[in-house]
């Protein structure tokens, strides 16, 4: 069997629901999720192509 890979996740996002305090970098949170985004897609994709790899016949 593969050997499984635990994806870490980060419990520190806190959702603001108070309107007057606009934050003040909202580009750097929109880049910072999106490279969240493309981390955890890369790294689900690696696993994918894996497991394809791994359930391949060689044998044909």
């Amino acid at each position: 069997m593969a050997e499984k890979e635990e994806i870490e996740i980060e419990d520190d996002f806190v959702a603001d629901e108070d309107d007057g305090a606009a934050p003040e970098a909202p580009v750097e949170v929109a880049k910072t999720n999106l490279t969240k985004r493309r981390i955890i897609d890369n790294l689900l994709e690696e696993r994918r192509l894996q497991k394809q790899l791994n359930d391949y016949d060689f044998d044909l």
